[in-house]
Order: structure tokens, then sequence, then C-alpha cells
């Protein structure tokens, strides 16, 4: 529990078996339940889960045969954790590129009922501008720029960060209304939100990098994400607009930053 809230964790993981363990090790104890969605795994991912399994009751495992994308892995982690009663739901990816000190701060928001959807922000760290690697912030910096017509969300910083929590009570309508489940997952999640008119907060996390791979690539962005983003932008005006009950004033989504919040809560 935190802040009186009960906490699941999704861990999407492919081919993951060399990282897995350190994302699961250090998960912390606040944290009710942990699912890792093994999407579709080739290598020895799901034996590591059950290694876990064997000595922490909150670890469990759900296998897909076939990869659904790490949107569709997502998806089905938040379905699963909302059944299983949990109250906020945080997205901490396989390959330990996320780090648990800063599940606090991502938790904080929605717990202490200021947010809806919070979203990691790493270019809020100092330490971005020394760690991710040029191709990785050059291809951030100009998605998030879409990213910020396309959701409504004038004030996003940082649109490719998996870093993030729902409030739970969200998730029904991202499965009546599916979300894009592959490469660009993050910015149509971001324009489903806009729609509900979602209060997005976020926070500064560390960037972490290592042997991790990433499908942010100039091949992946130009075969995909304009055909998602303009689906999500659609999406997003269709959708406010039927749900403002007022086709002639849509309102737009906020996104705030809360870096003095986040100090307190790591405090």
């Amino acid at each position: 529990m935190f802040l009186g809230h009960e906490i699941g964790v999704v861990v999407p993981a492919r081919d993951e078996e060399f990282l897995l363990g350190d994302t699961l090790h250090n998960i912390p104890d606040f944290a009710d339940r942990v699912l890792v969605v093994d999407d579709g795994s080739q290598d020895g991912t799901a034996e590591v889960v059950r290694s876990f399994m064997r000595v922490d009751a909150r670890v469990d495992l759900r296998l897909h045969s076939q990869p659904m994308g790490v949107g569709g892995a997502i998806l089905a982690g938040y379905e699963a954790l909302h059944e299983k009663g949990c109250d906020v739901v945080a997205v901490m990816a396989g390959d330990a590129q996320m780090d648990p000190g800063d599940l606090r701060a991502i938790l904080g928001p929605i717990c202490e009922g200021r947010a809806d959807y919070v979203k990691g922000d790493r270019f809020a760290h100092e330490a971005v501008w020394t760690t991710m690697p040029v191709d990785r912030m050059v291809g951030n910096l100009v998605l998030t720029w879409v990213t910020r017509g396309v959701s409504g969300y004038g004030g996003l910083r940082d649109a490719q960060c998996g870093y993030t929590a729902i409030r739970a009570d969200l998730i029904p309508s991202l499965m009546k209304h599916p979300v894009h489940p592959g490469y660009g997952f993050p910015n149509a999640l971001l324009a489903h939100l806009g729609a509900l008119h979602a209060r997005l907060e976020q926070v500064r996390v560390r960037p972490v990098y290592g042997t991790e791979r990433s499908g942010l690539n100039l091949g992946n962005v130009l075969r995909t994400y304009p055909r998602v983003l303009w689906n999500a932008w659609r999406f997003r005006k269709t959708h406010q607009r039927f749900w403002d009950g007022n086709a002639d004033t849509p309102t737009e989504p906020v996104a705030v930053s809360s870096e003095p919040d986040v100090r307190a809560i790591r405090h």
C-alpha cells in the first residue's frame, strides 16, 4: 500500500532475461502486486519470473504466445491489475531502465488526488544531457513536439518516457476504445487521455541507460508514427467533442509539472 492505495506494477518484457531480474529485485515493498507480461519472449524471461514467484508472493506472470507490442502488453497488464482491485497501476519496463527510487514520485500525484495520469520527465533531470543518446534525444524532442498537438497537452515535456502511473478506474475506457498497441503507444495513449480531460502531471525521473534496446529509430518513426499520430489526433477530436457535450466549445486537457512536489515526496 502507498498512501492508503493498493498499488499494481505492470512490467512489460520481451527477451529480457538478463535485465529483468534487476527490475523485479528492486521494485519497492509498497507495491502490492507485480505483473510481468511476457510478450512472446524467445529466451528465458518466463523462467526468471517464475524464480521470483517462488520467493515473492506479489509477482505473477502473464504469457503471450505471440507478441502484442509493448502497448498491448501494458494494456493487458492494466486490465488484469484493475480486475485484481488495484487503485493505481504503474509501469516499469523489464529492461531496468527505470529507477525504482522514483516510483514514489510517480505514484504521489495520483494517490494525493492531484492527477489521473503521471508521466516521468527525464528532461527535468540534469543528467539527461550526458546520459541520453543523442539520436534518442532528437527523436524524443521531435515526437514530444508533435504529440503536444495530437494530445492537447501543450505542456508535455517527455512524450516517450514509459515510466508512468494511471488511476485504475480510467482503464475500462482504454479497453472500450482500444489504444494503438505497437510503436506509438505512448503518444496514442496521451491522445485518449486528452479526450477524457484526464489530469496529467509530470514528475522528474532519473534517465537510466545501459545495454537495453530501443525501438525508437528513424525507420520505425517514418513507417509507423505518421499514421498512428493522425489516428490518435482524430480520435481525440471526435471523442473530446462528444464527451464535452458541446461540439462548438471543446476544451483542452492540461499537463502540469510538479518538481517541488517531487522533491517533497522524495524527502
